[in-house]
């Protein structure tokens, strides 16, 4: 007989475990799946992921459950605004509209309202973004300074109060604050600057500062809360080393905290570029009447009332797809040439 035969039992026992385990680290050391570029392939690195990283997964499945229903899904039914829709035949049912399906987007464009539209637009959102934008940065620097943790937080909760009240009570108080017995319009009227006898909402030169005004008071503090948060993860070695070379609080926020922060102010200016032409339509509605439609009324207000009071379905879906094509476009214009001059942007 062999050695092999020969040798003892339990000295076979050692030799088959022994190249058991060499099999299954032979196998755990052999390399992942690559593609021809020998590259590990792209499926194999999901998995890995997938694996890795499943509860953060687990936690962005709902977020995108809901992007997928909610924004996606109805892209679909972005069509109509190339037929003429109507309900009973449905969207596919609905016959194609004229000039090759273009007709309301050329009936909107010769619409007399289309300059107005587009030039009240322009002007309450830049006119917002002027204001709006700057006001939440330089709050947080502001609170930034605030020594007094306590006091702090007392200005930080004062500040965030009205983000959470509705914004149906905030258009409510805004129309009692400027009627003609308002304490803001008896305010003004007491300085000479108003005609205290009527409401400043009857005026539509007053329009565009109260709409403004009013939606800073509710969202600056709220607002803040992103630069707030960038502001506290600035490396306090860069204070320490900018005090050592004799700069001041000033020359600190200008060479320190701004340019640590600079990422997120460039983040939150691209994505308030691109609602440039999309000014909310609940605040202007609530506040908005007839008499001030020449300032007042913006694409949205005339999407509401030519798609839900006039059911004027297909021409409302065109003006509001032609909005978003010009958002998208405000948006990569915006990020490129933030790229080129800063380096930085969204993607």
């Amino acid at each position: 007989m062999g050695t092999w035969d020969m040798a003892p039992a339990a000295e076979m026992e050692d030799r088959l475990l022994s190249k058991k385990i060499k099999k299954g680290m032979d196998k755990a050391a052999m390399p992942m799946k690559r593609d021809g570029m020998g590259q590990k392939s792209y499926f194999a690195r999901l998995r890995r992921d997938l694996v890795r990283n499943r509860a953060a997964y687990l936690l962005f499945l709902p977020v995108l459950i809901y992007y997928i229903v909610f924004c996606y899904f109805p892209m679909y039914g972005i069509i109509i605004a190339f037929k003429d829709f109507t309900p009973y035949k449905g969207i596919l049912g609905s016959p194609w509209a004229d000039s090759f399906g273009m007709e309301h987007f050329i009936s909107f464009f010769d619409s007399v309202y289309f300059g107005r539209l587009i030039k009240n637009t322009l002007v309450i959102s830049i006119t917002n973004l002027c204001v709006t934008f700057p006001a939440p940065i330089i709050l947080a620097l502001l609170l930034n300074e605030v020594r007094f943790k306590k006091f702090k937080g007392f200005l930080q909760t004062l500040m965030y109060l009205p983000h959470f009240i509705s914004m149906v009570v905030i258009c409510s108080m805004v129309r009692l604050f400027v009627d003609y017995n308002g304490f803001i319009t008896q305010m003004l009227s007491s300085l000479g600057l108003v005609d205290g006898s009527l409401s400043l909402l009857s005026n539509k030169d007053y329009f565009v500062p109260i709409y403004v005004l009013s939606g800073l008071w509710q969202t600056i503090g709220w607002s803040a809360i992103i630069y707030i948060s960038a502001l506290s993860g600035v490396d306090q070695e860069l204070y320490e080393a900018a005090r050592i070379d004799g700069a001041n609080r000033w020359q600190q926020t200008i060479h320190v905290t701004i340019p640590s922060i600079m990422m997120t102010i460039i983040m939150m200016f691209i994505m308030r570029i691109g609602q440039v032409m999309s000014v909310g339509y609940e605040k202007i509605i609530l506040l908005y009447n007839p008499g001030i439609y020449e300032t007042a009324d913006v694409i949205s207000t005339y999407v509401y009332r030519k798609g839900l009071l006039e059911a004027n379905w297909s021409y409302s879906a065109a003006v509001g797809l032609f909005n978003s094509v010009i958002n998208l476009f405000l948006v990569v214009t915006a990020n490129r040439i933030t790229r080129k001059v800063t380096d930085m942007g969204l993607w």
